[in-house]
């Protein structure tokens, strides 16, 4: 088991070095094609963050053979949207009130541009419940909802990408290129090279992740679907956390929650569609509850930005607390199976 558990954390350090890179190269093309706001928090950043998680059901349910496989990419997939519906949330609340100095201005309040992240959280709750639900459709129409959570996806994208301001001067600051460490803007060749360099760092990381989560389950008799909904997106959501917290630090809020709340909507909808196709798409009554504590804390932060146009960072603290602390009471208690 102690093999098993090194091969899990070696793993789990090349998924999130690696996406530190693959992130780190995304920012600077998002930066060179002078894109909106909402673009590099929602869509680039949210999307280059969210690769481990993204990877990891992928790598499952394409190379996997077993059951175990199965659960683990179907718990992936489910795992992201509700951490990053919870405990994200609750540590971006967190945030705030740690800094509160930087923030005196605006303490304790999120104040992210409301149109934005509205948008975001909209698009989550109507593709994520037509995800949910289509596991209790017929197996004929199951494609068919894949496809529109694929077409909701591409509108999100267009929608974020043509509307909203550019980022100025600065908002655009940040790390140069991790291999053009030297001041000036690096080569376009250059900055793809790094992103792919990350993105297949990613790949291998998730292909052993998943052969450690099937045998480390196993040999602890926990079922592969609870493992995966709790472990690997506890940690594989570290990029979206660690990179909210810092632009929470400097205020920019809308990038610190975009960052999540776009990440959201990828993980909702083109995500499980995949799941849909490459599996029966039956969820356990863990996986619907999981799901259910999401589309909650989604639907409660979109009504207090719609109510007030920003949220109180220590009720987000407080929510986004209970809901996550609900699900690991369930599951350890044996409420939910």
């Amino acid at each position: 088991m102690g093999l098993d558990a090194a091969l899990l954390l070696i793993s789990l350090g090349v998924i999130l070095i690696s996406a530190g890179i693959f992130t780190n190269g995304v920012e600077w093309l998002g930066r060179k094609l002078r894109l909106t706001e909402g673009a590099v928090g929602s869509i680039l950043a949210a999307v280059g963050t969210a690769m481990p998680e993204t990877v990891i059901p992928l790598i499952a349910l394409l190379l996997g053979h077993g059951e175990a496989e199965k659960e683990i990419g179907i718990g992936a997939i489910l795992g992201a949207p509700f951490m990053l519906g919870t405990l994200a949330l609750f540590i971006s609340g967190g945030a705030v009130l740690a800094f509160r100095r930087q923030r005196a201005a605006s303490y304790p309040r999120l104040e992210p541009d409301a149109v934005v992240i509205r948008r975001d959280l909209l698009f989550f709750l109507v593709v994520y419940t037509l995800a949910i639900g289509a596991a209790f459709l017929p197996r004929p129409w199951k494609p068919v909802v894949a496809t529109g959570l694929v077409a909701a996806y591409i509108y999100f994208v267009y929608e974020t990408m043509s509307k909203g301001h550019t980022l100025d001067g600065e908002e655009s600051e940040g790390d140069p290129l991790y291999l053009y460490r030297k001041a000036g803007d690096p080569p376009l060749g250059l900055v793809v090279f790094q992103v792919l360099l990350g993105f297949l760092g990613i790949v291998g990381g998730a292909r052993v992740f998943v052969d450690g989560v099937a045998d480390l389950s196993a040999l602890l008799g926990v079922p592969a679907l609870v493992f995966s909904l709790l472990v690997a997106p506890l940690a594989t959501e570290m990029p979206e956390k660690f990179n909210s917290v810092i632009w929470l630090a400097q205020r920019k809020d809308t990038m610190a929650l975009g960052n999540i709340t776009g990440a959201m909507v990828f993980q909702s909808s083109v995500i499980p569609a995949i799941g849909m196709v490459l599996t029966p798409w039956v969820l356990t009554e863990t996986a619907v509850f999981s799901a259910m504590l999401a589309l909650a804390s989604g639907l409660l932060t979109y009504l207090l930005l719609l109510w007030r146009g920003y949220l109180d960072a220590r009720f987000t603290m407080v929510y986004g607390g209970i809901f996550y602390a609900s699900f690991v009471a369930a599951v350890l208690t044996g409420k939910v199976s």
